[in-house]
């Protein structure tokens, strides 16, 4: 349960409720995945379980109608912030036109949309850094107060992309924030054979600016410091790196069996911190979460969840003459 105080923060109480529901949505949505993907009705699932809280505090912190994201792809609860719906993102799943990120055309995870200010990802992990960082060296030359948020895994901070990007900003001081969400495992590779120093957040410190390493399951802790590295930036400051210690309660994807290389014993350990549990218990404690409200909320999720899957699987697919629209050039 988190240690800092909503009110402190400058949030109130119905923000705090907003967080814990789009939490929630998230959570709720993801499970919805995984049951029709094992129901033989979409093809693929990448799982953003254990990390909703260090994406909705993250995104919360930012300004949706100002800011830029370049969200990686289990940043659900980011992009949920930032505006797209539970049936878009139902869309996405079941590969139908109304897809926002892609029309259909590619695979879940690979999230964009300029009505939502979310730069389109590809697929090669980590190329989202530059990305983010060319939008933020253009606010900075057009005098602007956006500031850009872009995130990894910690396996994927490995990349190259990576440290390029980090170093230009630095050398710019340019108004984005580096988010690396530490679930411990890049696939099946533990945290201990993926760096050197376990701390990713130390790198900054390479580069000339700031690295915070957090408790990415606090929702309210995330807040506090995307916040204080946004002020920052908008400032003129230039990046910020916040590591988010979290886990990934899944296997990497539903491709991935996690049992060859997680112990039972380890998962179920972690699920004792799930950020969605952790938090409902602080808002029951601070007299916001009541029963009446808890019920109200779980109700309304449920029926956006139901109501995004009903329409996404009952959209007609792409007729198979559309088959190469906007894949080549037409003339």
């Amino acid at each position: 349960m988190s240690k800092l105080n909503h009110k402190d923060l400058g949030l109130t109480d119905q923000q705090a409720l907003d967080m814990y529901t789009y939490m929630l949505l998230a959570r709720k949505l993801d499970e919805r995945f995984w049951l029709l993907n094992r129901a033989g009705k979409i093809p693929f699932v990448i799982s953003c379980q254990g990390q909703e809280a260090a994406q909705v505090g993250a995104a919360f912190a930012l300004d949706k109608n100002l800011d830029y994201v370049a969200p990686y792809y289990r940043d659900l609860g980011v992009v949920l912030v930032f505006g797209q719906t539970p049936t878009e993102v139902m869309m996405s799943a079941f590969a139908k036109p109304g897809d926002p990120n892609s029309h259909g055309r590619q695979m879940p995870g690979h999230f964009g949309g300029k009505k939502n200010r979310i730069l389109t990802g590809s697929s090669p992990v980590t190329t989202q850094f530059p990305h983010a960082v060319g939008v933020a060296l253009a606010a900075k030359m057009r005098r602007e107060k956006t500031v850009t948020y872009t995130s990894t895994g910690e396996g994927s901070s490995n990349q190259g992309d990576f440290h390029e990007a980090c170093n230009f900003a630095a050398v710019h001081k340019l108004p984005v924030i580096f988010c690396v969400e530490n679930n411990g495992y890049a696939i099946s590779v533990p945290l201990d054979k993926q760096l050197g120093n376990h701390n990713t957040a130390d790198r900054a410190l390479g580069y000339g600016f700031p690295g915070y390493s957090i408790d990415g399951n606090d929702v309210l802790e995330v807040y506090k410091y995307f916040k204080e590295a946004a002020d920052r930036a908008r400032n003129g400051e230039g990046p910020t790196l916040i590591e988010a210690r979290t886990y990934r309660l899944t296997p990497h994807s539903s491709d991935d069996d996690d049992r060859s290389y997680r112990a039972r014993e380890e998962v179920e350990a972690a699920k004792k911190k799930d950020p969605l549990i952790t938090f409902a218990e602080y808002l029951r404690n601070a007299g916001v979460l009541t029963a009446e409200v808890e019920q109200e909320l779980t109700d309304r999720v449920m029926r956006e969840v139901n109501e995004g899957t009903d329409a996404a699987e009952k959209a007609p697919f792409y007729e198979p003459e559309d088959v190469l629209t906007h894949v080549y050039e037409e003339r």
